[in-house]
């Protein structure tokens, strides 16, 4: 190639290289039978669109969660982990959470979570949930292989710490697990070979996280190592603002949508809700089995049986398809020659490439600045800018929302010779609209700003 490059007769001399399809279906056999919430349907997250220049490789994901099970479709993609639930019942004071006989332990797997009237700080009976698993999965479940499930980032490698147990898990055995997780020193823990790119938290408890500066804490330290959070918005129906980690600082906090794209009826809400994403619900789906998210789990029933694949439905369904779409990103940028993402530049990212929602939420239930978009989110990592959406004359547009700094962009034609031009904005706190200068812009027409609730003719 150099020879022939250097031959004044040559125009040019290049590889023949293969190109592929930008929409990528895997042939995994559930995957268009059950994965509404990662194809391209009006409520899913358009992971075709992105598979065609990332599937995360190269990413590592840490689920904070409750351990994993090997299952057949999932186990290629785990890297080892750590156990770092403590209470195992020493004393009468001590629940056992745990549920496999000891403490803290490089040993990550799921034991199973169920809880019965033994366990009386438990308060309900329920069969083991394999949470971890199935959330795990979704982030990097084996694709392409033709079988059971695809993942949203199968390239990328899942690393399961586990914090959960029976009746959930401490702050404290949490907050370490982050800070491990993100490459940090914990006492006594061998130190991480494989530090996260992105944290998975699909968990939280009552209280905002100003009541809980242990988790901040930690948060904060995964941040300014590089590593990108996620977190589950909660299941209450209520504002996130009222938990934690959902209200944490430096953290993407995700809400719920349907198959339709309209809010899930469980989802918490509010001015801490970075986006949406998946999480399932009933709403224009035909039925439960077809409105949740379907990824690999266990069929035991306390504790493990065989593999199985289970629909389930929550805001921790919903992160991590969020932590794969991270995954996705950073894998393109680093691909593509270009530096790691930092978490505030992927937080931005995320909330810049989320599309409208098909169904907008209440005024009163806010989730964010739309649905999350794979295929979007990866062409802004790659450095591609999106195209804008456009206004129509006469045709209001809906659903604008977005935190403190945020900005969303539009574009309008104006048929040459107009002379006027009328918005009209309506609702919101703070909210502008700002018109540059177009290049046809008669002298008359000057930028100008309108404020919420007023009307602007220029």
């Amino acid at each position: 190639m150099k020879q022939l490059r250097q031959d004044p007769d040559v125009a040019y001399a290049q590889l023949d290289t293969r190109k592929y399809a930008a929409d990528v279906m895997p042939n995994d056999p559930q995957l268009p039978i059950y994965q509404w919430d990662l194809l391209n349907t009006v409520g899913g997250i358009h992971g075709p669109e992105a598979w065609g220049e990332s599937t995360g490789e190269g990413v590592v994901v840490a689920v904070l969660d409750t351990g994993y099970r090997p299952h057949a479709d999932l186990k290629d993609n785990l890297l080892p982990g750590y156990d770092f639930v403590s209470s195992y019942g020493q004393s009468e004071d001590d629940p056992d959470i745990a549920g496999d006989g000891d403490g803290r332990d490089p040993d990550a797997s799921d034991p199973g979570d169920w809880t019965d009237a033994s366990m009386p700080w438990c308060g309900s009976t329920e069969d083991s949930t394999w949470h971890g698993t199935h959330v795990a999965g979704t982030v990097a479940a084996m694709t392409n292989n033709g079988r059971d499930v695809a993942g949203t980032a199968w390239g990328a490698k899942v690393q399961p710490v586990r914090v959960l147990g029976h009746c959930g898990g401490f702050t404290s055995d949490i907050a370490d697990a982050i800070v491990w997780a993100a490459g940090g020193t914990i006492e006594g823990v061998p130190a991480n070979p494989t530090p996260a790119d992105v944290i998975n938290m699909s968990l939280g408890g009552s209280g905002a996280c100003t009541e809980d500066p242990a988790t901040q804490e930690a948060i904060d330290f995964a941040v300014a190592q590089g590593t990108t959070v996620v977190v589950a918005a909660g299941n209450q129906g209520a504002d996130a603002a009222g938990f934690s980690p959902a209200s944490c600082r430096n953290v993407i906090s995700v809400g719920a949508t349907g198959v339709g794209g309209r809010i899930a009826s469980y989802s918490n809400f509010g001015a801490t809700v970075t986006l949406a994403a998946p999480g399932g619900d009933t709403d224009n789906s035909g039925g439960i089995a077809k409105g949740a998210v379907w990824s690999t789990s266990n069929a035991g029933t306390t504790v493990p049986g065989d593999d199985a694949l289970v629909g389930m439905m929550g805001t921790s369904m919903a992160s991590p398809h969020v932590a794969g779409i991270v995954a996705l990103m950073q894998s393109a940028a680093v691909g593509a020659g270009r530096p790691a993402l930092t978490p505030a530049q992927v937080r931005q990212m995320l909330v810049d490439s989320a599309r409208v929602f098909p169904v907008a939420p209440p005024a009163a239930r806010p989730i964010g600045a739309g649905l999350a978009d794979a295929g979007r989110a990866v062409q802004l990592a790659l450095g591609n800018p999106l195209p804008l959406p456009s206004l129509q004359n006469g045709v209001t547009s809906v659903a604008i929302n977005g935190a403190a700094g945020d900005s969303v962009s539009y574009r309008f034609d104006v048929p040459a010779g107009t002379r006027s031009i009328n918005l009209r904005t309506l609702g919101g706190e703070g909210m502008s609209v700002c018109m540059p200068r177009p290049a046809w812009n008669p002298p008359s027409m000057t930028p100008n700003t309108a404020r919420a609730g007023q009307a602007m003719r220029r």
